[in-house]
């Protein structure tokens, strides 16, 4: 088993993974809003719809966390001759790293799930589907479009969500016809009969899903490998994973049993994690690891995801930083890349909580910043400050810019109590950053006027506020450079 520092070049190889994904693709809606009374109608929350955003789930959601993670993928999917399945369509080319490959079949409609959402308690799910076999015509397409792919692809997976596209004996052909090419099968489970995915490399069931195929009991670690190893016996896997939620997971292969440990994390949502794990997995054994250590990145991946909202995905930066952070300190693992920085920026939007946002190079940190940064913390609830990298500050500053590195900058805004967050930005200002970010309230010093702020007005446009700190006299970090380099002559 490798250390982090193996892991990480891992996690960097799987931008050379190529996985086909075929499976039962879906649309996943969420509709967010806010509950403040019940409807004089029925005896039912009122939901106040504030948005309403629209994501790849199901197979789709294997496909978005492997382009994540920086690989390529193939989906091999059915979707109907509807808006939902050109939307589908629509969402995976703009994956940049994904092709797809939809069958369309008018008999059937496009499975949709729709989740409604009170901050970040589900309320009720709505789902619009079949669960019919797919008709001779558009399995024998997709089995065509499979079997085309194969020689392009490195690892198969199989997303199974129990919407006909594995009826009618499908699944043990295309595994069959996977491995008869030397390739590799990973299989996400539905139902009782784990007899049709006979001959798959790896299954993933979760607890769940494992206690209603094997019909014993899997309450904890041991039991669940147990469950797993007869039925990696009776079915020739030549692995399963077990996923444990709060128990981490468990794989069981012919070499050993391996249980590892579930990653500390605070969760939000669970939607799509085992989705982020079949991904992890196959861009992981596609770069070339050996299972244990591509079941600990999927350990990671899903800890990363259960910390957002909605079906989330573990971007390749997510998993680099974390695995950095295990050895760490916590006042570095507020560092965080863009990506997370806005999916952080949603929970705690969704938590009620307000988002406030400075910027600066704090190069030499002095009382001025300090008093700065304790203005701007006591005006939200949240403080995220944007960090000028270093060719940011060399170009601001002159070429002698900074005197600190931005990672030795980025740890000491860090260590402030007064700072939750901090995100390093390589553009001269801030304000593709804000606009990702959408803060509730900008902070600047008082030697600007609010209309000079860059991105006062892009955060007023959506309802936030602009605040203008007091500035401590006497300080400034060009002045005391200035003072430093004289000659004491």
């Amino acid at each position: 088993m490798t250390g982090t520092a193996d892991l990480i070049a891992l996690v960097s190889r799987i931008s050379g993974a190529r996985v086909l994904c075929v499976g039962d693709v879906m649309l996943d809606r969420f509709i967010s809003g806010e509950v403040e009374r019940i409807s004089p109608e029925a005896p039912v929350p009122v939901l106040r719809i504030s948005d309403e955003k629209a994501m790849l789930g199901g197979a789709g959601n294997v496909a978005r966390n492997i382009v994540a993670l920086g690989g390529q993928v193939t989906l091999a999917a059915v979707v109907g001759e509807d808006a939902a399945g050109q939307q589908i369509e629509a969402e995976l080319r703009g994956l940049g790293r994904a092709t797809a490959r939809l069958v369309i079949d008018p008999s059937r409609p496009t499975a949709i799930k729709t989740r409604f959402l009170a901050g970040t308690q589900q309320m009720l799910r709505a789902d619009a589907e079949t669960s019919e076999p797919l008709d001779p015509d558009s399995g024998d397409t997709l089995m065509r479009i499979v079997e085309e792919a194969l020689a392009e692809h490195q690892i198969v997976v199989l997303s199974d969500y129990g919407k006909g596209v594995f009826a009618n004996g499908r699944a043990a052909e295309l595994i069959d016809l996977a491995r008869a090419q030397g390739k590799p099968v990973i299989v996400d489970p539905k139902g009782i009969d784990y007899a049709i995915y006979r001959g798959a490399s790896l299954i993933t069931p979760n607890r769940k899903e494992l206690r209603e195929a094997s019909g014993g009991n899997v309450d904890d670690a041991d039991a669940a490998a147990s469950a797993a190893g007869d039925l990696r016996s009776a079915h020739d896997l030549d692995a399963v994973l077990v996923t444990l939620s709060q128990d981490g997971m468990v794989l069981v292969s012919d070499q050993s049993t391996t249980h590892l440990a579930a990653e500390t994390r605070e969760v939000f949502d669970v939607s799509g994690a085992g989705d982020t794990v079949v991904a992890t997995l196959a861009g992981a054994l596609a770069a070339e690891a050996d299972l244990i250590d591509a079941a600990r990145l999927g350990n990671i991946c899903a800890g990363i995801v259960v910390g957002k909202v909605g079906t989330a995905a573990a971007y390749l930066t997510d998993v680099i930083a974390t695995l950095h952070h295990q050895d760490i300190s916590r006042a570095e693992a507020k560092l965080l890349a863009v990506e997370q920085a806005r999916d952080r920026v949603e929970v705690l939007r969704r938590q009620g909580l307000k988002v406030g946002f400075t910027n600066g190079c704090f190069d030499l940190l002095h009382p001025g910043h300090i008093s700065l940064l304790s203005q701007a913390r006591r005006a939200c609830d949240r403080l995220i400050v944007g960090l000028n990298s270093d060719g940011s500050v060399a170009r601001l500053k002159g070429p002698e810019r900074p005197v600190q590195n931005e990672a030795a900058r980025a740890t000491v805004l860090a260590s402030l109590s007064s700072v939750d967050l901090c995100v390093i930005f390589d553009d001269d200002t801030p304000m593709a950053l804000i606009k990702t970010l959408k803060p509730d309230v900008l902070i600047k010093g008082a030697d600007y006027a609010v209309a000079d702020v860059v991105g006062a007005s892009e955060v007023k446009s959506w309802g936030g506020e602009v605040v203008l700190a007091d500035l401590e006299d006497g300080f400034s970090t060009t002045a005391t450079i200035a003072r430093m380099n004289a000659d004491p002559a």
